[in-house]
């Protein structure tokens, strides 16, 4: 039937029902995302939960100012780009790596075990793989077993402030690297395969095949990925650190989200911890707006 027909009638056309479909999702927005952003507003007051927001004292940019002298924001701001720049880098080269070397593989259900295996990861919480992480890299644990019987002294990975940062970002790369591949295997995939056959003829080697042919093939794709992640820098993972942190550790593994966690709702400074995470966001947003302009110049593409 026409649109116009429906029109005449005052019946809903048939598109309206799939845009119906959408307001489940729009007030799961509204009501987790948007409504609880009003909270922004005691960053700004001195809050006091009996009061409630309305009923607060406005103190204006105290609680920033407050931030910024403090001595320990340094070092939080630090650990969070040490780890969140840590997982970029390590965890885009592992995944383009692994990416190339899994398209070599050329019998389908070894390819496909091996995905399968290393996807797996992924999709379990961190509650869950920090339970498998201390066990691996407890004083007792398989780890340190292994440095014993090589004759190496055992190395406390939880306890110290030398070894906790590249924990984290280790085991973040084994958790997510297989996962990013999928992106890199679906560049690799739209390469013509008439210029391996070309480079074959010429005599080219595997590696130069992958050097001149798949690396620049998959280029656009690494840049604009790499682009997006910048909008994570700040955000270097409270699931992973929450769960594998403890006090001795605070000084290398304490980042911008457990540091709200702490002062703000276990410390009960809400408006000081609503400032701090306001502060990430602005920081967010501004990374965001410049990632989206490195990849409008050097790919050709926008995020939004």
């Amino acid at each position: 039937m026409k649109q116009g027909n429906w029109k005449a009638r005052g019946r809903l056309g048939p598109g309206a029902m799939y845009h119906m479909m959408m307001i489940p999702g729009i007030l799961f927005l509204l009501v987790f995302s948007y409504v609880p952003m009003v909270g922004i507003i005691t960053a700004f007051q001195d809050y006091i939960p009996a009061k409630g927001m309305f009923g607060s004292e406005f103190v204006g940019l105290k609680h920033f100012m407050y931030m910024f002298k403090l001595p320990d924001i340094a070092q939080v701001v630090s650990n969070t780009l040490v780890i969140a720049i840590g997982k970029i880098l390590l965890g885009t080269m592992m995944a383009i790596i692994f990416s190339v070397l899994l398209n070599e593989i050329r019998i389908k259900y070894v390819k496909k075990s091996v995905q399968t295996i290393v996807y797996l990861p992924h999709f379990l919480s961190w509650v869950v793989l920090a339970s498998v992480v201390v066990n691996m890299f407890s004083l007792d644990g398989i780890v340190n077993q292994m440095l014993a019987f090589f004759g190496l002294e055992n190395i406390n990975f939880l306890g110290s402030n030398t070894w906790f940062q590249p924990l984290i970002i280790g085991t973040d790369v084994w958790k997510e690297f297989g996962y990013s591949s999928i992106v890199y295997l679906a560049a690799i995939t739209s390469i013509d395969p008439g210029l391996y056959e070309a480079a074959g003829m010429d005599g080219a080697s595997w590696w130069r095949k992958v050097w001149h042919i798949t690396l620049p093939g998959m280029l656009p794709i690494i840049l604009l990925m790499g682009v997006m992640s910048l909008t994570n820098i700040l955000s270097a993972g409270f699931d992973q650190v929450y769960n594998l942190y403890n006090p001795v550790v605070y000084e290398s593994g304490d980042i911008l989200d457990t540091y709200v966690y702490r002062i703000g709702l276990v410390g009960r400074q809400y408006s000081f911890g609503t400032a701090v995470g306001l502060f990430k966001s602005v920081i967010g947003i501004v990374l965001l707006l410049s990632a989206n302009q490195l990849a409008k110049k050097y790919t050709d593409r926008k995020i939004f």
